[in-house]
């Protein structure tokens, strides 16, 4: 009798800890959306493809929403949509207040980063930033051709890496020992 619980709980804890283990990989894309594998990023109806990298901490892995950790970071947005090649692209970091999308107040004071508006005639905008402490931002990448203007705005952290992962340890480790002291208490009480 005693067996039977045991491989019936431990094929179910296994099946608890695999679950955990593939849910790691699922992730929500903020104003990104992830498809067919790549981030993309939707700005009026236009798109580019948007790819960070921090090489000094998790070397070539990329990223598309959350930066895993502070420190210097690398993005490249590059254009799905061939018109955004005459268009100017501008790109802006502020620290995230809160407030409602286009009431922040004045931009200037929470811009973390600014590349001001350009003509990326290759398709490509890359900039790098350090981010020197863990926190809550907003980016903004405006385009703009003859008088018209789209704004994508997506929210991020910096500085998430490994606490969605920890919390998981966490939670196999509690389930594991509930598990432990279950089975051994069920034993001294036949």
């Amino acid at each position: 009798m005693v067996k039977g619980w045991t491989m019936t709980s431990i094929k179910w804890l296994g099946g608890v800890l695999l679950g955990m283990v593939c849910s790691i990989q699922v992730q929500a894309h903020g104003g990104l959306s992830l498809a067919e594998d790549m981030c993309k990023l939707t700005i009026g109806p236009y798109t580019m493809h948007f790819t960070g990298y921090q090489p000094e901490s998790t070397q070539e892995k990329e990223f598309c929403e959350d930066i895993p950790n502070i420190g210097r970071t690398i993005v490249a947005l590059d254009y799905i949509d061939e018109a955004l090649r005459t268009m100017t692209t501008e790109v802006r970091i502020i620290r995230d207040t809160g407030a409602e999308p286009g009431s922040e107040g004045n931009l200037d004071e929470l811009t973390v980063f600014h590349s001001p508006p350009k003509v990326y005639m290759n398709g490509s905008v890359t900039f790098e930033h350090d981010f020197p402490a863990e926190g809550k931002f907003v980016g903004l990448v405006t385009i703009r051709d003859n008088g018209t203007e789209h704004i994508s705005r997506f929210p991020f952290a910096v500085g998430t890496g490994g606490k969605p992962d920890m919390l998981y340890i966490l939670g196999a480790l509690a389930l594991a020992a509930g598990a432990g002291i279950f089975f051994f208490k069920k034993k001294q009480n036949p």
